[in-house]
C-alpha cells in the first residue's frame, strides 16, 4: 500500500508540473454534465485486532491478537458529475460515485476462545473534486480527492459499528469522443476510519472487543456519456 501511495504522489506531482506546459486544447469538449457506469476491482487491507477476556475462578486474563487481512472484491456502480472549464486546458470536475458490492473481512479467533466474526463493507459512496488537465481534444488527465462513506455489517454475536468514512486519492484519464461517449480509467486508494465492535453477551462476552483499520486500493473503468 505504501508503494501505491508513492506512485500516486509522484503522478500527481507530474500532473501539477505539466499543467504549466500543456499543449493547447479545447476544454469545451469535456465540459458539462455526464453520467457513467463503472466496474471496479477493490483490494481491501486491514489491521484487525481482538481483545478477549477470560474469567477462570479468581483469575481474569485479557488476550490481544493482531491480524493482517487482505481481501479482493469486484463491484459495479454509477457516477454523476459536472466538469467546469477554467480556461482552454483546465477543468474542475465535481461529482459522486456509488458502488454496489460487498467486501468481507473475516476474523477467526483461533484457539484463544474467541468465536469467529466478520465485518462487511458495502454501498460505497464517494463525493469528489478532480482538477483536470486537457491533453488534446479527446484526452485528459486528472487527479482526484474525495470523501468516501460506506455501510458496515457484521456476522457473529457482536455489535454493528457505525458507517465508515475516509479520504480517497486517485489519478486517472478520460477520453471523450465527438459523440459525447467517454471512457475513464482510474487507480487510487481510500483510507477509512476504524471499525470497532464488542460482544453482545450471548455467544461472545461483552468484554470481548474487535477492531479493524481498512484501506482500499482500487482500479476502475467507466463508460459514460457527456451531455
Amino acid at each position: 500500500m505504501n508503494k501505491l501511495k508513492t506512485i500516486l504522489f509522484a503522478a500527481c506531482s507530474l500532473v501539477l508540473v505539466t499543467m504549466g506546459t500543456a499543449v493547447k486544447a479545447d476544454s469545451g469538449n469535456f465540459a458539462g454534465p455526464y453520467v457513467g457506469f463503472t466496474a471496479s476491482g477493490y483490494g481491501v487491507e486491514a489491521d484487525s485486532t481482538s481483545s478477549t477476556t477470560t474469567v477462570s475462578e479468581d483469575t481474569v486474563s485479557v488476550t490481544n491478537d493482531a491480524i493482517q487481512i487482505g481481501k479482493v472484491a469486484a463491484v459495479v456502480g454509477v457516477e454523476l458529475g459536472y466538469a467546469l472549464p477554467l480556461g482552454s486546458a483546465f477543468l474542475i470536475d465535481v461529482g459522486a460515485t456509488y458502488h454496489s458490492g460487498e467486501a468481507k473481512i473475516d476474523h477467526d479467533g483461533g484457539d484463544n476462545g474467541t468465536r469467529s466474526v466478520a465485518f462487511m463493507i458495502d454501498d460505497l459512496v464517494t463525493f469528489y473534486l478532480a482538477p483536470t488537465l486537457v491533453l488534446s481534444d479527446t484526452s485528459s488527465l486528472y487527479v482526484k480527492v474525495g470523501l468516501s462513506e460506506a455501510d458496515t455489517g457484521v456476522t457473529g454475536d457482536i455489535t454493528t459499528p457505525a458507517r465508515l468514512s475516509g479520504t480517497q486519492w486517485a489519478i486517472g484519464t478520460r477520453t471523450v469522443l465527438d459523440s459525447g461517449i467517454f471512457i475513464r480509467t482510474e487507480a487510487g486508494y481510500t483510507e477509512y476510519n476504524g471499525i470497532s465492535a464488542h460482544g453482545k453477551g450471548n455467544d461472545i462476552q461483552s468484554d470481548n472487543s474487535y477492531s479493524a483499520q481498512p484501506t482500499i486500493a482500487f482500479g476502475t473503468v467507466s463508460l459514460g456519456f457527456r451531455f
